[in-house]
């Protein structure tokens, strides 16, 4: 199935679910995220219930437009008109996160560097950069 989809230029699959087959479908290029992994196949349980409709996946819906971004950490949906809003708070809490590290190797404590740069209120302030 990752096969199929990837060939059809699907970006990648969330599941709210178990899959297998991860490693094949890495290997192609067809990135997977799922609730967990297991060797049981999907065959003959797994179809495909509705295609550009509103999902629930753990309490979060997700509509058609919404942009999925997800990593080796997990996946989090953002509904696209909250897009530019969302990426300019990640951006900022990416950037503060970097100097907190280059404060920390240069000798500050974890909790100093967080303070002099704000770190628990990032979520909640304008880029102070």
């Amino acid at each position: 199935m990752s096969q199929t989809a990837h060939q059809r230029g699907i970006a990648g699959t969330v599941i709210n679910g178990t899959c297998r087959d991860v490693a094949a479908a890495t290997a192609a290029g067809y990135p997977i995220w799922s609730v967990a992994r297991f060797m049981r196949t999907g065959k003959d349980r797994v179809r495909v219930a509705a295609v550009q409709t509103a999902i629930t996946i753990d309490g979060v819906v997700i509509r058609p437009g919404d942009i999925l971004v997800a990593d080796d950490d997990g996946a989090v949906g953002v509904p696209a008109t909250r897009w530019d809003e969302v990426a300019e708070t990640a951006w900022r809490i990416d950037r503060v996160e970097e100097v907190i590290v280059e404060a920390v190797r240069c000798g500050a404590t974890l909790a100093e560097a967080r303070a002099e740069h704000g770190y628990h209120s990032l979520q909640t302030r304008k880029d102070p950069w």
